[in-house]
């Protein structure tokens, strides 16, 4: 039996096994790094998922199993995109009278017909009801009148 096993037991053999063990010990390395550096991006605790990756092979199925679906830069994406389409939505509004949507520059609405705003005698853009001046070409607004309580005048 000893005889057999120095026979199979050659320099090129033990070479080549030198050669597997070297790349397996790389790739166990290279997985810790990969796996510490995609948590880092993900933003979860990259310093712990690095402690489990060092258990060979389980580490790394565990993190591929539990690590979040969205790197960070990703994630902060996402959140620009939503905060953009509300700011876009902020743009519209409802019917005081019917709730339907409005833009901001309706003036009338346009399942109700109910007035939204007041229009500019001068360049007819669409003006808030509590604007005494159009801001587009400062044309004083004459506003109906109202019962208002007066204010004490300054001396």
């Amino acid at each position: 039996m000893n005889e057999l096993l120095s026979q199979l037991w050659t320099p090129e053999l033990q070479t080549a096994l030198s050669v597997v063990v070297v790349c397996l010990v790389i790739l166990y390395v290279l997985s810790i790094i990969w796996v510490a550096r995609d948590a880092y991006m993900r933003g979860s605790m990259w310093y712990i998922w690095a402690i489990v990756a060092l258990v060979p092979l389980l580490g790394v199925i565990a993190y591929c199993l539990l690590r979040p679906p969205l790197l960070q830069i990703d994630r902060d994406e996402q959140e620009l995109e939503v905060a953009l389409k509300q700011r876009e939505l902020m743009k519209y509004g409802e019917c005081a009278s019917c709730g339907y949507p409005v833009e901001a520059d309706y003036v009338m609405c346009p399942n109700c017909h109910q007035r939204l705003k007041n229009l500019c005698p001068t360049c007819h853009h669409a003006l808030d009801p509590d604007w005494s001046v159009c801001p587009y070409c400062t044309t004083p607004i004459n506003k109906p009148t109202r019962s208002r309580r007066r204010e004490p005048m300054e001396r």
